[in-house]
């Protein structure tokens, strides 16, 4: 079974409630924030109703889970504050982490800012020393990044050289993030095989622990970190469902962090429960039967405009970023969405039904229509 999931918040009852909300979605396996991840404002673990959502985990079949650390801890940086800070933080959520009994703690590893990569590496190394000295049965997964302003992490080198210089390096892996190593440059579509070779030689697929999938509004290469849901962006759900079927991923958490869309604010919804659905080979058991029908129905209305899905959707956003902007701003889900409406395709259907057929949509060859 795949140990797949969604990005899930604590609210008023902590674990429980994430837990409550990854269940919602099918989950298999889930990533929390201990607390807010723009701030350092904590509630003790105590008051976090652990034992009620293991318990609930048990009961529904999730084994492992895995905590995201703050955004806002910074080891790169050259400002004692800014680091002290990052150390004695990432300190703490180890110790949050090892209280849940989760074993992989997520960790973006920071950005250089005014200074250059070398220093942005050493000192994030020095980070770590200081970090791992406290003993605890909590891994840190550094996280592949985009490379976006002084990102440190956007190549596997610069990941191995911080991984080189820590002492306790056991209790280093990597999350291996789609959209990040996509906007760094790899070529995860058409070369997923070559990417993991690569993986494997400068770094080892042994520290490859955790997968965050997320498709990317950005053309490879692009260093920009912008996240679309599965199948509307430019990686497509093709190669991003043999991702989660690859060798390399087998038994390790797979979490969604795809964004929430709708027409209103105050709407917006994730479409985790349709990805991780398609994903997993069980849209019918999780929508019906009518859920294929509907995808056809919604195949054939396109075919009549000459749209097809990866070829819409890959035009949409060279127009979107071509030269000659449109005055259209709205992505290739949002298009088809208004379509849909427009024509009163299915007029009974919530906003997020008809989104969730988009997702089918946008896999449509996967399941086998025509």
């Amino acid at each position: 079974m795949l140990k797949i999931g969604s990005h899930v918040s604590f609210s008023n009852k902590g674990l429980l409630s994430a837990a409550q909300e990854a269940i919602s979605y099918g989950s298999t396996s889930f990533m929390i924030y201990t607390g807010a991840p723009q701030n350092t404002i904590r509630k003790p673990m105590e008051k976090q109703y652990v034992p009620e959502g293991l318990a609930l985990m048990r009961e529904h079949g999730i084994e492992e889970i895995v905590v995201h650390a703050p955004y806002i801890i910074n080891l790169a940086s050259y400002k004692t504050d800014t680091f002290r800070l990052a150390v004695e933080f990432l300190q703490e959520e180890i110790r949050r982490t090892a209280y849940l009994g989760v074993k992989q703690l997520v960790l973006h590893p920071g950005s250089y800012t005014d200074k250059d990569p070398e220093y942005g590496i050493n000192r994030i190394a020095e980070g770590l020393n200081e970090v791992l000295a406290e003993e605890a049965d909590v891994h840190i997964a550094l996280e592949t990044m985009a490379g976006k302003g002084s990102e440190i992490g956007r190549t596997f080198e610069e990941l191995a050289a911080i991984i080189d210089r820590v002492q306790h390096n056991e209790r280093l892996s990597v999350c291996f993030d789609t959209c990040h190593t996509h906007d760094a440059g790899y070529d995860i579509i058409d070369n997923f095989d070559g990417v993991m070779e690569e993986f494997d030689r400068i770094i080892g697929l042994d520290r490859l622990a955790v997968f965050h999938i997320n498709d990317s509004k950005n053309v490879r290469g692009s260093a920009k970190d912008r996240h679309a849901p599965v199948g509307s962006g430019l990686i497509g759900f093709d190669a991003l469902y043999r991702i989660v079927h690859h060798e390399a991923a087998k038994d390790k958490p797979i979490i969604l962090e795809t964004p929430w869309i709708g027409k209103e604010k105050a709407s917006q919804r994730p479409m985790y429960e349709a990805e991780i659905a398609l994903l997993s080979d069980n849209a019918v058991q999780r929508f019906g039967e009518n859920f294929l029908e509907d995808v056809e129905r919604l195949r054939h209305f396109f075919a009549k405009q000459g749209i097809e899905p990866r070829a819409y959707v890959l035009q949409t956003w060279d127009e979107l970023r071509g030269k000659n902007k449109t005055k259209d701003k709205r992505e290739p889900m949002e298009r088809l969405y208004d379509a849909v409406v427009e024509h009163g395709l299915f007029p009974d259907y919530t906003e997020e039904q008809i989104n969730h057929r988009l997702m089918g949509f946008f896999a449509s060859d996967h399941l086998g229509l025509s």
